[in-house]
């Protein structure tokens, strides 16, 4: 059987592609990879997402959503995509613990996964003072003390925006020099609310039980450690889009985002549209996810009803 439309991927991207395209009667089928709902699903509440006053906790909100795909009729099925045959359509999916997926159009919605620094007590306090996103949960720490760990422009972005909120942002970086540019060195040098540890290369975040209590950083031409107490943690080193698996067959950037023609989520490959942040290495929203995952399911379904009109003309011809 060949599907109409197939979603990798259940963030906000693939979720909302899945709605659009279910309620157009396009039967999606959605392969959820390991981590089912994203990097929401690391958040605890979401506050920024409209429509919700109170705010809404993250795993509930990409709950919601699947649910509300699945009422219009949207399939999903979990396994991890292997590899994908884009010389013909129908394309050729492979997936572990599956049987193989044909489908006249694909749309990837995979994500990036953030790097992350792999030292004790990060993992287990994500989400309890350990962050990813200063957008996502600067708020919460209005006049508190915090830390951003990274050198380059996104950790600078981060400290800066996070000072609107903090009493005082500490950037811990493990090189003397910076890698970020010019400017965005000059500007958080500026700002008397953020202090510097450099030179500094974590090694354990420590908790109360409840909440991030300290970051433990050693110097690196000393050797002693030293404990940073801070009430949260901001990792800013960078993200990895998830496109290894379509690496050489898709056009995308240095880093690894897939490109897509402007204003649209067309890939170089017709029929193959890319939404989230697989293919937006600068905004990284929920609700701009979101926003694409309506863009690549609109254009999946005029797609395909642009070529049922060229098959349409050519028997009238």
């Amino acid at each position: 059987m060949t599907h109409k439309a197939v979603i990798l991927g259940t963030g906000p991207a693939g979720l909302t592609a899945a709605v659009y395209l279910a309620r157009a009667n396009m039967e999606p089928v959605v392969i959820e990879g390991p981590e089912p709902g994203g990097q929401l699903t690391l958040t605890t509440e979401v506050e920024n997402y409209p429509g919700f006053p109170e705010g809404i906790m993250g795993p509930q909100l990409m709950d919601d959503m699947k649910k509300q795909a699945e009422r219009f009729g949207a399939e999903f099925k979990r396994g991890w995509v292997e590899d994908v045959d884009m010389s013909e359509r129908p394309f050729k999916l492979k997936i572990n613990g599956m049987d193989d997926v044909e489908t006249d159009t694909l749309i990837i919605s995979t994500g990036a996964s953030a790097k992350m620094l792999g030292i004790p007590g990060e993992k287990e306090n994500m989400g309890k003072g350990v962050s990813t996103c200063a957008t996502c949960d600067g708020f919460f720490f209005r006049d508190k003390k915090l830390v951003v760990v990274g050198g380059g422009d996104s950790a600078m972005e981060e400290a800066n925006f996070l000072t609107k909120f903090a009493s005082e942002v500490q950037i811990v970086h493990r090189r003397n020099e910076l890698r970020a540019s010019k400017i965005m060195q000059d500007r958080a040098k500026a700002n008397e609310k953020i202090t510097w540890a450099l030179n500094k290369t974590p090694v354990e975040m420590e908790s109360d039980g409840m909440k991030i209590s300290a970051l433990r950083v050693k110097d690196n031409d000393s050797g002693e450690e030293e404990v940073i107490e801070t009430d949260g943690i901001f990792v800013a080193i960078g993200h990895n889009p998830n496109t290894e698996f379509v690496k050489g067959k898709l056009d995308m950037d240095d880093k690894g985002y897939l490109l897509v023609e402007p204003g649209t989520t067309n890939t170089n490959v017709e029929g193959v549209f890319a939404c989230g942040d697989v293919q937006d290495a600068k905004y990284r929203q929920a609700i701009t996810a979101a926003g694409t995952g309506c863009m690549a399911a609109m254009d999946a379904e005029r797609f395909l009803e642009g070529e049922a009109a060229i098959d349409w003309s050519h028997t009238l011809s």
